[in-house]
């Protein structure tokens, strides 16, 4: 079971976003990247392909390292680790480290 997934709310640990935090919009697990909505912006040139389409720069979000993200919290609205439990009809669960919590 991983422990972000899609529409999970993240706090950005290191780099130009550090502190900043939003939602999950993607997960690639074989590269351990997560594409989080408006973070990381990055700087395409677009060339101009077809008559109504506009080219110049494009600012778009980049794939962060999964390791550089840390779960918020939806009870205690703190980042934090993820644990995992199982529920008394054997489903595995995530939940926060701090308040115990389901996530």
């Amino acid at each position: 079971m991983a422990k972000i997934k899609k529409n999970d709310n993240v706090r950005i640990l290191t780099g130009k976003d550090r502190g900043k935090t939003g939602k999950v919009l993607t997960v690639f697990p074989e590269k351990e990247r997560a594409l989080v909505q408006g973070l990381n912006l990055v700087k395409k040139h677009a060339r101009k392909t077809k008559e109504d389409q506009q080219g110049g720069i494009i600012q778009k979000e980049s794939t962060i390292s999964i390791s550089n993200l840390m779960v918020v919290c939806q009870k205690c609205s703190k980042p934090t680790r993820i644990g995992f439990s199982t529920l008394s009809d054997g489903t595995k669960v995530r939940t926060c480290k701090r308040c115990k919590e389901l996530i």
